[in-house]
């Protein structure tokens, strides 16, 4: 942004602001959301409601949401880092005690007719706080150090307290950001290395002893999904069916059958990727794994062009968690992974999950807008 810019108005300004973000990025969230709209129209029987209607809305709400956020500053992002980071907390606390209890978790909070989950909110607080404590520390000491007890206990404290909802999949992916993040601010990679080799050791005992009854079943089902068909295997049994009944074109849209028909369980979140296999086939789901490896890769160069390091962290944090979860979800209706409950982001019906990836992407496109900006340490100092 020019100084003649800033000091022709505030609307000049609003102006300049807007022509920093990168259109083609959201041209690409646009596509993913429009495609997720008509795949819940088509799965309800070619009916607005419940699910495309409110799917629409919401993400309108969050473009709209992205695109206001764009313009705030980098210095705003950095103040709210920590408090965004310890308001997941505190609603992670109330959830447990006050929580919404579906389906035996307890994950979610109601305020009058919202539902909100406050381990969205906790996503984005990690990424901010984590970018924000790397920001002031010296790259000798990010590498190894004792200060790094810091970060890990940011990380682990969300991811424990996700886990007693319970909810595996999001636990997992939080640690998963975290850790990508510690490496990407310059962990040695000796050190994940030995981290990684840790937690594949102590993983039979946390079998044994951490999972609930349930998600050891899961576990199980995953390796062989044939021995209880009825049962635990019936959700990724009946997703194969759907991602191999739509051969290479699909069945046409509307014409699912596995969905149509109710056979495929959670068709409009968890496994709405099978429902857009099974009606446009492989050529659908390339269509749509290009658009998201297309945001991906316009997210990371961004992030690489920011001159602080709050703002690449920020940025890379916020697209580590977006791939991750496009990863995990994939994986996990293809029958690679275990069925833990992350849905397809912007494709997957979900309002708290829609404005948390839509407040991301404002992040993303904040920093794009603000690429050559700098932020203050704390102690004032630019960095």
């Amino acid at each position: 942004m020019t100084v003649s810019a800033l000091g022709a108005g505030p609307r000049a300004g609003v102006i300049a602001a807007l022509s920093e973000i990168d259109w083609t990025l959201c041209l690409a969230l646009c596509a993913i959301a429009g495609a997720g709209v008509a795949m819940l129209y088509s799965i309800d029987g070619s009916a607005w409601t419940p699910w495309a209607a409110r799917h629409l809305a919401v993400f309108a709400a969050g473009l709209i949401l992205m695109l206001l956020l764009a313009m705030a500053d980098l210095r705003v992002w950095f103040a709210v880092a920590y408090p965004t980071y310890g308001l997941g907390l505190v609603l992670l606390g109330v959830v447990a005690v006050a929580g919404h209890s579906s389906l035996g978790a307890r994950r979610w909070l109601e305020l009058g007719p919202l539902g909100v989950q406050p381990s969205e909110i906790v996503k984005i607080g990690l990424v901010l706080a984590l970018a924000r404590f790397y920001h002031s520390l010296s790259v000798q000491k990010a590498r190894l150090s004792w200060s790094l007890l810091v970060p890990a206990a940011l990380i682990a404290v969300p991811a424990a307290m996700v886990a007693r909802q319970p909810d595996l999949g999001t636990a997992l992916l939080i640690l998963a950001t975290g850790g990508a993040i510690m490496v990407m601010a310059g962990l040695s990679l000796r050190v994940a290395g030995a981290g990684l080799v840790a937690v594949g050791a102590a993983l039979p005992l946390a079998f044994n002893f951490v999972l609930k009854p349930y998600q050891r079943a899961r576990l199980l089902t995953f390796l062989d999904p044939e021995a209880d068909r009825a049962g635990a295997g019936y959700h990724i049994i009946q997703s194969k069916i759907a991602l191999g009944s739509g051969g290479l074109l699909g069945k046409g849209f509307g014409l699912g059958t596995q969905s149509q028909l109710n056979f495929l369980p959670e068709k409009q979140t968890d496994f709405i990727f099978a429902s857009l296999a099974e009606e446009f086939g492989f050529v659908g789901c390339v269509s749509i794994l290009l658009l998201y490896a297309a945001v991906i890769v316009m997210a990371l160069r961004i992030a690489s062009t920011a001159h602080s390091h709050f703002a690449r962290l920020a940025a890379a944090g916020v697209t580590v968690t977006f791939a991750l979860c496009v990863l995990i979800n994939g994986a996990m209706v293809m029958g690679l992974a275990p069925v833990v409950g992350v849905p397809m982001p912007l494709l997957s019906y979900g309002g708290t999950v829609m404005i948390t990836m839509m407040v991301g992407f404002g992040l993303v496109l904040s920093v794009r807008a603000h690429r050559y900006g700098e932020v203050t340490s704390g102690k004032g100092a630019l960095i």
